[in-house]
């Protein structure tokens, strides 16, 4: 069975940091394409940012330069280290997984509530 589970959301002041993380089971994570997104009240989903499985990474222009994606694949988990938080940036925050041959296949997570607000 596949899954991905998304935690470290929370309430943060403006300006302030959150470290969200994913961690999945039943694929081959060093092989996978990972990646965070996010749904905001009457918005649709978004990419935020991608790691492939060789490291190399993809940002959204609205985030890049505050938001770092990373992958830990002993861990089988995936990263989103995200700073200088704005209200604009609150949101669900979804974990995808592209995985099998030529990244077929497509998994999401659960989703966690990250919410920048005084």
């Amino acid at each position: 069975q596949v899954q991905l589970v998304e935690s470290g959301g929370g309430l943060v002041q403006p300006g302030g940091s959150l470290k969200l993380s994913c961690a999945a089971s039943g694929i081959i994570f060093s092989r996978s394409v990972m990646g965070w997104y996010r749904q905001a009240p009457g918005k649709e989903r978004e990419l935020v940012a991608a790691i492939s499985s060789g490291g190399s990474t993809n940002y959204v222009d609205f985030v890049e330069g505050r938001f770092t994606i990373s992958r830990d694949n002993a861990k089988n988990t995936v990263y989103l280290q995200m700073n200088s938080l704005k209200p604009e940036d609150t949101a669900v925050y979804y974990c995808k997984a592209n995985t099998g041959w030529g990244n077929r296949f497509e998994y999401w997570g659960q989703g966690t509530q990250v919410t920048v607000s005084s």
